[in-house]
């Protein structure tokens, strides 16, 4: 069984974060909310309170792929911590899944991951993807290697069903779709 750890810093993305939690149990890979703070209960941007199940100092490296939940100021707050571009590095040196939606792919390009990848982001940030090939609004979904970027809360369910293609299969996403009486 897979295994994702979703990083919730204060002020992110309650969409972004808890649509793939959703998505991703139910095709029964185990998710972890990280705390990136002292705190286990973190405050998403629209002021919904998520109890986490674990705070950063607990996060290992036996996840396959971490997810970073995009908003404002939340993606500040994951960009300007240090114990998360520890684990962002130490993820990538292994090889593993690295998953982002809305402003949150900036963290990646401006840590230089994204060079000569193609990636997409929330409108208006693309400036944060440094040395990555934009992919635009044709796709919301984009994903080259081991890194998967998505566009915003509006592509939620499609980047939940990326991630699950990847981890599982084809047939176990678009039964998730089904599910959930989503079209793909």
């Amino acid at each position: 069984m897979s295994k994702v750890y979703v990083l919730l810093a204060e002020g992110f993305e309650e969409v972004e974060a808890l649509t793939p939690v959703d998505l991703l149990r139910r095709a029964g890979i185990e998710v972890v909310l990280v705390s990136i703070t002292e705190k286990i209960e973190v405050r998403g941007a629209r002021r919904i309170n998520v109890i986490s199940d674990i705070g950063i100092d607990e996060l290992k490296d036996d996840g396959d792929m971490l997810i970073l939940p995009g908003g404002m100021p939340g993606t500040n707050n994951l960009r300007d911590s240090e114990k998360v571009r520890e684990a962002i590095l130490r993820y990538n040196e292994q090889g593993k899944y690295l998953a982002a939606i809305c402003a949150a792919p900036t963290v990646f390009g401006g840590m230089g991951l994204l060079k000569g990848l193609k990636a997409t982001c929330y409108p208006g940030m693309e400036d944060g993807l440094k040395g990555a090939t934009f992919t635009g609004e044709y796709a919301s979904v984009a994903v080259d290697g081991r890194f998967i970027t998505s566009r915003g809360v509006g592509t939620a369910i499609d980047f939940s069903l990326a991630l699950i293609e990847i981890l599982c299969s084809k047939e176990k996403a678009d039964e998730i779709a089904r599910s959930v009486v989503y079209k793909r």
